[in-house]
């Protein structure tokens, strides 16, 4: 019966939901090195603004040259990178049963990925960079599903007895 009623419990849901998304961030940055040349150019793409309405009025926030596409991708690699580094740390605390540690740590991954996926994602690139008008270079729905992940996390790792609700 005591098993059964850690199966069910909030901390097992949020230590689960922090090793899925620990594992699905370390693939997603994994899968950036990877194949580089494939998810630079998506960045190249919705930095340019090549495959979008093309509107003259916004057109000037188009973003062509390499090193700055270099460096806007390299910088998204290395926030999944630490968002995948804080979620498996996460976990770790999580599985040696350091809910405290494990609460911090999950939410900060989280945290860090609600960030990239929303702000970086959804406001950056589907608005200032009209992703969102491109048949073929568009991420937002991808994007929605991180996030969701990301805000679900957060949700119930301040649900936890014990986790901040500020």
């Amino acid at each position: 019966m005591r098993l059964i009623a850690r199966l069910g419990s909030l901390s097992l849901a949020v230590a689960a939901l922090t090793v899925i998304t620990a594992v699905q961030m370390s693939l997603v940055t994994v899968d950036n090195l990877i194949d580089y040349g494939t998810n630079y150019a998506f960045v190249q793409h919705v930095l340019a603004m090549d495959t979008t309405f093309r509107s003259p009025t916004l057109m000037w926030r188009a973003i062509t040259a390499p090193g700055l596409v270099t460096a806007a991708y390299v910088a998204v690699i290395v926030w999944e990178a630490l968002t995948a580094l804080l979620l498996l740390a996460g976990s770790a605390a999580w599985i040696l049963r350091r809910p405290g540690w494990g609460r911090r740590l999950s939410a900060s991954g989280w945290l860090l990925q609600l960030i990239l996926f929303a702000g970086g994602f959804l406001a950056i690139g589907g608005e200032w960079f009209q992703m969102w008008e491109s048949s073929k270079w568009n991420g937002l729905d991808s994007a929605m599903r991180y996030l969701l992940l990301a805000a679900i996390g957060l949700i119930l790792v301040h649900g936890l007895p014990g986790g901040r609700r500020e």
